[in-house]
């Protein structure tokens, strides 16, 4: 019979609550959405509205409201076998149980050629490891192969907004120099008209309304 183990169960939980930060921004939607308000932030020219802390707020408020239903499924999973996790070999084996729908979400947002790399690096520098060859769907290789691919479209869309606002420093510039206004920064000039077509198009909710909805079906 086995015999309980309340010391292993305090440094599990210990462990746990100190891994959840690093979680929640390389196996989450946090990494993507942070990353494009950034991008558009800089784009539009206002590198400190909104402030760093209210960025990573709405990041961290949708990337809640994203993984809503993977929270949902893992503390249903932990529900279920919580009796388990009362001995060592219990939590061994409900871990992996409770971290089937974070893999899951990771699966489905992360790229089949980013994948086959990491198991195929993995063969060449886990070559001499003890364990076993990892495949597509262990975590070792799903959490790079998703962080890889977010910071991927991250950029993907970042670069597809900041084309519009370079396009009106380029004209503003253009301008300037036609008028013989060359002293004149372009900036003071580009950035309430990039600050005036982002309001009048409802920047702020589209780009979040994207965001969120890149994570549908």
């Amino acid at each position: 019979m086995e015999s309980s183990f309340p010391l292993t169960q305090g440094l599990a939980a210990m462990a746990a609550i100190s891994v959840l930060p690093v979680i929640a921004v390389v196996a989450t939607s946090f990494t993507k959405i942070s990353v494009v308000l950034l991008i558009v932030r800089n784009a539009i020219g206002i590198q400190q509205t909104p402030p760093n802390l209210l960025v990573f707020a709405v990041a961290i408020v949708l990337t809640g409201f994203v993984m809503n239903p993977v929270l949902q499924d893992a503390w249903r999973i932990l529900l279920e076998n919580s009796g388990s996790f009362e001995t060592l070999s219990g939590l061994a084996e409900g871990i992996p149980k409770v971290s089937e729908p974070l893999k899951a979400f990771m699966m489905k947002f992360s790229d089949e050629e980013v994948r086959a790399f990491f198991v195929q690096s993995s063969q060449r520098i886990w070559e001499n490891a003890p364990a076993e060859p990892a495949g597509p769907q262990d975590i070792t290789i799903l959490t790079p192969s998703f962080l890889v691919s977010e910071l991927t479209r991250a950029f993907e869309i970042g670069f597809l907004i900041y084309l519009p606002f370079l396009m009106i420093d380029f004209a503003v510039s253009a301008i300037l120099v036609a008028l013989g206004m060359q002293m004149m920064s372009p900036t003071v000039v580009s950035t309430p008209l990039k600050l005036l077509l982002f309001v009048a198009i409802d920047g702020w909710r589209r780009l979040l309304e994207g965001l969120v909805l890149s994570y549908a079906g």
